[in-house]
């Protein structure tokens, strides 16, 4: 790790500042035409609404407005965020990730640096899901569980250190993941949607600080992606791999919240039932940890 990625080590993030960059990059995407506003053209100064269409639209006096997005939110309603989401169109995601930012919740169990441990039964399962890759996978993107069809289908996580088994270092920093993901780009956009959604969470986690520190210096991709403040939650969809031993899968995965611990999920991938992928699928199950001799794990 570099100077700069040392000196982001274990710094909270500005939440506060968090809080106004959201809510200025999400005004700046939206036209005046978006809205029902009249739009001047070439004599607009500023990409998109400006604050006084905005808290027009809200329903709020531009000097509230303007000291919420200078990130100040500390008295702001419900109700006053509810109709600035209104006006700004926000999904349930940015809905979501706007009240924690300018109303954070006291959480009673504070980030520690040792993993959390993935209960004896949770192990079990993933075991008996004996032609289903699965994994768990926790705050910050982190691995935590897995059985052996994802180990086959993703590589060997065992081979790696701890701190490496997460998706967002695997997906930035190691290569044989870009080759993996046949759309590595949209893979990169899932991870970094997730790990706003954990800042807006938990600004106060010295290790996600840190691991937002290291990519933004090693990845100009990350860095990138990161400054866009876009949040969303995907639960399920489709991801298409490239494997070296069976080419190329198109897989369905589902993610499950763990009842008990929402910071963990869940996850299965399968294939649509009489397909090359469900073949395919089949063949790296049958060959369990053999296959991923051939699979890089980093």
């Amino acid at each position: 790790m570099d100077e700069q990625a040392r000196a982001a080590a274990g710094r909270p993030l500005d939440r506060r500042a968090e809080l106004s960059e959201f809510l200025r990059s999400r005004r700046a995407r939206l036209k005046p035409q978006d809205v029902g506003l009249p739009d001047f053209g070439r004599h607009r100064r500023v990409p998109g609404l400006r604050r006084e269409e905005l808290a027009q639209l809200a329903g709020v006096s531009v000097a509230y407005y303007t000291r919420l997005e200078q990130g100040n939110g500390r008295n702001v309603s419900a109700e006053v965020l509810d109709s600035i989401a209104r006006a700004l169109r926000l999904t349930d995601a940015e809905h979501a990730h706007l009240t924690h930012l300018a109303k954070p919740k006291a959480h009673k169990k504070k980030p520690t640096a040792r993993q959390p441990q993935t209960r004896l039964a949770l192990l079990h399962l993933l075991d008996a899901m004996e032609a289903v890759p699965a994994y768990v996978v926790g705050r910050r993107s982190d691995i935590l569980a897995w059985n052996r069809p994802a180990a086959a289908l993703f590589g060997d996580w065992s081979e790696l250190p701890a701190a490496e088994r997460n998706w967002a270092r695997l997906v930035f920093l190691h290569p044989a993941y870009r080759e993996l993901f046949v759309d590595w780009e949209q893979k990169a956009i899932d991870i970094v949607c997730a790990l706003r959604m954990d800042a807006g969470c938990y600004p106060d986690d010295a290790r996600l600080s840190a691991l937002v520190g290291e990519l933004s210096v090693k990845s100009e991709e990350f860095r990138l992606l990161w400054a866009t403040h876009d949040v969303k939650e995907k639960s399920h969809g489709v991801k298409r791999l490239r494997h070296p031993l069976v080419g190329e899968l198109s897989l369905n995965y589902e993610g499950f919240r763990l009842a008990g611990d929402a910071d963990l999920s869940l996850v299965t991938y399968h294939a649509e039932p009489g397909s090359p992928s469900a073949q395919s699928l089949r063949l790296l199950a049958s060959w369990g940890t053999d296959a991923t001799r051939t699979v890089p794990s980093a």
